[in-house]
């Protein structure tokens, strides 16, 4: 069983990867990775993914990083306990498509992956690894060409990155939790899930993405768990998440809540309306947001 870990905000993002990938070893694994975005900006490190795997122990990976560190204030991590391929660094996640736009991590089973790996080898991509997972991250880069292209993108600026991701999850036969990073928009990731858990943490300025809640205490007791058929739109200071083609519900400008202003809410059903939350909600999509302690109450927008 794998773990994923994922942070977007204000601060590095690497502690938080190493920290809750450490929380998640009960999971059983045979290697680890993580990977962070660095515009160029927070050092004099070159912009672009920095990618760190490690066979074995996630203090292994820890060597790796303090002998050679990463920066960035985006990133993603992962556990990994072979199915495709052998446990090597090369079948280690995070990996990364096309030509180092996109990175992946996912937890699951793609079953059709071979068939979708011919088609992408037909196309001229060359695979680093046996994994099915790496089918993916070029899958996603192979449909960002055509979405950053085709002038039918959905509204706003992220839509590009969004409807390349939506446009693949139909391909995928099996099982999925899965986190993407765009090296050409550093604070953004993108989450959706089919059968592998995924839950969000709410931050100031800063969310959090874990397999589920033990990497995330201490940091954030605002849950957000994803249902199956779910993606979810990330950055520092918002949450939009889509059921499909529609919006169950947006939380924006997170980091100014109203602290005043606060509730305890676990509910089961969200409505697409700029009702508040103490008001009854229908849209039959089911997710559930759980503020674990009282909490500000942030505005739904459809």
């Amino acid at each position: 069983m794998c773990g994923i870990v994922g942070y977007v905000g204000k601060n590095e993002a690497s502690p938080f990867l190493l920290t809750g990938l450490r929380r998640l070893e009960y999971r059983g694994y045979d290697s680890a990775g993580i990977v962070t975005l660095s515009t160029g900006t927070e050092s004099k490190n070159a912009s672009g993914f920095q990618l760190r795997r490690a066979v074995g122990r996630i203090d292994r990976l820890a060597d790796l990083m303090e002998a050679s560190p990463v920066q960035g204030m985006t990133g993603i991590g992962h556990t990994r306990w072979a199915t495709h391929g052998p446990a090597t660094t090369e079948n280690a996640h995070p990996h990364i498509g096309g030509r180092g736009q996109v990175a992946v991590v996912h937890n699951g089973v793609i079953e059709n992956y071979d068939v979708l790996k011919q088609a992408l080898i037909a196309k001229g991509y060359v695979f680093q690894s046996a994994t099915d997972t790496e089918v993916i991250a070029h899958l996603i880069a192979d449909a960002l060409k055509r979405t950053s292209t085709s002038g039918t993108a959905t509204e706003g600026q992220n839509a590009v990155y969004l409807d390349a991701v939506r446009e693949i999850l139909p391909l995928l036969r099996g099982t999925y939790g899965l986190v993407v990073m765009f090296r050409d928009r550093p604070d953004l990731l993108i989450a959706a899930r089919f059968g592998s858990p995924l839950v969000l943490g709410v931050g100031k300025n800063e969310q959090f993405i874990a397999s589920d809640t033990s990497p995330l205490i201490g940091y954030t007791d605002r849950i957000i768990y994803l249902a199956d058929h779910q993606l979810a739109v990330i950055t520092q200071d918002s949450i939009q998440v889509l059921h499909r083609d529609k919006v169950v519900f947006a939380l924006k400008s997170v980091s100014s809540m109203n602290r005043q202003r606060t509730c305890r809410l676990t509910v089961s059903l969200i409505t697409c309306s700029r009702k508040s939350m103490n008001n009854r909600h229908r849209c039959g999509m089911r997710c559930a947001v759980v503020w674990i302690a009282r909490t500000p109450q942030p505005s739904l927008v459809a």
